[in-house]
C-alpha cells in the first residue's frame, strides 16, 4: 500500500507552509521517522520526518512550493514493495507505456540528453537528477560497474560545477552595478534567511514612516541588583543577563502608553489603530545568516525570575534552529540589543505590523553629572560620577505615535530602569 505525506499543521496560526527541499530523491529508500524534508514558515526552517519506512514514490510538492497544511506533498510506497520501473529513452518508435501496478500507474520522470546505448542501465534518481539539472550524462564518468553512472557520481558532478568561479554572475553584477568588470569580484546569491529579512526590511521602511528617538539612561541600579543576585539565579538554573530588565520596563511603559503597543489597521470604513490588549514582547536574536525574533507571549505575566528563563529558553533554541514555527508569531513590541556587538545606539527597522522598536545600546561607564540643585545652571552641589550608561533609541511608526507620545514612553521605560526596586 502507498502512505500520503501531508503537509504538517505547525501551529495553531499556521496554515501553510513551503517546502525547503527534499532530503530524499524520488525511488530512494527513506526510514520511519528519518528527516524527510525541510518546511519553511516565515524565518524558521523546520525537519520533517518521515511518517514510514519504504520508497519515496512521488514528490508532489517540489522545493520552493507553498501548499496549505494538510495538503497533499509526496507518496511512499510501503516497506517491501518495488516501485514501478523508469523505461530508458529508445530511438525510433515510443517505448511501450508503463504497466499499471499494485500502486497505479504513474509517468517516467522527465529525462536528460538520451544517454547513448553503451551507458547501460540509468536508475530512476539518476534519470530524474539528469533533467532536473540539464545534464548531459554522456560528460559524466560512471564509477559503477561497468562504467555505470551512479546518483554519487551526478552529485560529484554538480559539487565540482559549484565549485567553479562564479565568473560570468560576477560580470553581471558589476555592470548592474555601472563598475567595470574585475576579475577579483564574486557574485554570492543571498541565503533564503538573509533573503527574507531583506524583503522584510524594505517592506518595512516602505510601509512605516520611521522615526527614532534616543535617550540616556543611568543603569546603575540595574547592574547592582543584577550583580547582587545572578548567582542565586544561576543556582536555579537561569543566567540572569540585562535583557530580561529591558523587557520588564518595557512591559510597564506598554501599560502605560498603550498605543505603543498597537498596530496600523485598514478598516472598512477607513485606516485605524488595532489595540492589543497582550503584552508579546519579540527579542531579536543574531543568527550566523540572519536574524529571527521569538516572541515572550504575556510578557507582563512574569516576574524577573520568569523573564530570564524565558529570555535564555527562546534565544538558546533559536540559535540552534529549534524554535516553533508559532514561536516566531504574534509579537506586539520588539527590543533588539544591538549593543551586544559594542553597538552605542542605532536606529533598528520596526518588525511589522508593531508600533515601534527599542534598541539598547552597549552599556558603558561615563561620566555624569550629579545635581542637587538647578537642572541646568552650575550649582556647587554638582558632582560627577562615574556610571554605568546606555542609549534607548526608539523607533516608531510616525502614523501611529507623535514625537511627544513616544518620548513618554522611553520617558517610562528609562524610569523604570533607573529607579530599579527588583
Amino acid at each position: 500500500m502507498t502512505i500520503d505525506v501531508l503537509m504538517p499543521r505547525l501551529g495553531e496560526t499556521v496554515v501553510e507552509g513551503t517546502v525547503s527541499r527534499w532530503l530524499v530523491a524520488e525511488g530512494e529508500a527513506v526510514t520511519k521517522m528519518a528527516p524527510l524534508l525541510e518546511i519553511s514558515t516565515d524565518k524558521i526552517d523546520t525537519e520533517i520526518p518521515s511518517p514510514a519506512s519504504g520508497i519515496l514514490l512521488k514528490i508532489h510538492a517540489p522545493a520552493g512550493t507553498t501548499v496549505a497544511a494538510g495538503a497533499l506533498i509526496a507518496v511512499i510506497a510501503g516497506e517491501g514493495e518495488r516501485p514501478p520501473a523508469v523505461p530508458m529513452p529508445q530511438q525510433g518508435p515510443a517505448a511501450p507505456s508503463v504497466a499499471a501496478s499494485g500502486v497505479g500507474a504513474r509517468p517516467s520522470p522527465p529525462q536528460a540528453l538520451p544517454p547513448a546505448p553503451e551507458m547501460g542501465f540509468i536508475s530512476p534518481v539518476v534519470a530524474r537528477l539528469a533533467a532536473e539539472h540539464g545534464l548531459d550524462l554522456g560528460q559524466i564518468q560512471g564509477t559503477g560497474l561497468k562504467g555505470r553512472i551512479r546518483k554519487q557520481d551526478v552529485l560529484a558532478y554538480l559539487e565540482r560545477q559549484a565549485a567553479a568561479p562564479p565568473l560570468a554572475p560576477a560580470a553581471e553584477a558589476a555592470a548592474d552595478s555601472g563598475l567595470p568588470p574585475s576579475e577579483e569580484a564574486e557574485f554570492v546569491p543571498l541565503t533564503r534567511m538573509r533573503r527574507m529579512v531583506a524583503e522584510h526590511m524594505v517592506h518595512s521602511v516602505q510601509t512605516s514612516p520611521h522615526v527614532t528617538t534616543v535617550f540616556d539612561c543611568d543603569l546603575t541600579a540595574v547592574v547592582r541588583h543584577r550583580y547582587a543576585n545572578q548567582d542565586e539565579f544561576a543556582r536555579l538554573g537561569v543566567d540572569l543577563t540585562f535583557t530580561p530588565y529591558f523587557v520588564a520596563a518595557v512591559t510597564t511603559a506598554l501599560r502605560q502608553h498603550p498605543i505603543a503597543n498597537a498596530s496600523w489597521r485598514e478598516g472598512p470604513g477607513g485606516p485605524g489603530l488595532l489595540l492589543h490588549r497582550g503584552i508579546h514582547i519579540g527579542i531579536a536574536v543574531a543568527l550566523p545568516g540572519g536574524l529571527v525574533v521569538p516572541v515572550i507571549r504575556n510578557a507582563d505575566s512574569y516576574n524577573l525570575l520568569g523573564l530570564a528563563r524565558m529570555v535564555g529558553d527562546l534565544a538558546h533554541r533559536a540559535r540552534s534552529g529549534a524554535l516553533a514555527p508559532d514561536e516566531v508569531l504574534g509579537g506586539t513590541f520588539t527590543i533588539t540589543n544591538h549593543g551586544a556587538s559594542g553597538s552605542l545606539f542605532a536606529t533598528p527597522i520596526i518588525h511589522q505590523p508593531q508600533a515601534g522598536i527599542l534598541g539598547v545600546g552597549r552599556i558603558h561607564k561615563q561620566a555624569v553629572v550629579l545635581t542637587g540643585g538647578h537642572p541646568l545652571l552650575p550649582d556647587a552641589g554638582d558632582a560627577i560620577a562615574i556610571r554605568p550608561v546606555a542609549y534607548l533609541s526608539f523607533t516608531f511608526d510616525h502614523r501611529l505615535l507623535d514625537g511627544a507620545a513616544a518620548d513618554a514612553f522611553v520617558t517610562t521605560v528609562k524610569t523604570s530602569l533607573e529607579h530599579w526596586q527588583g
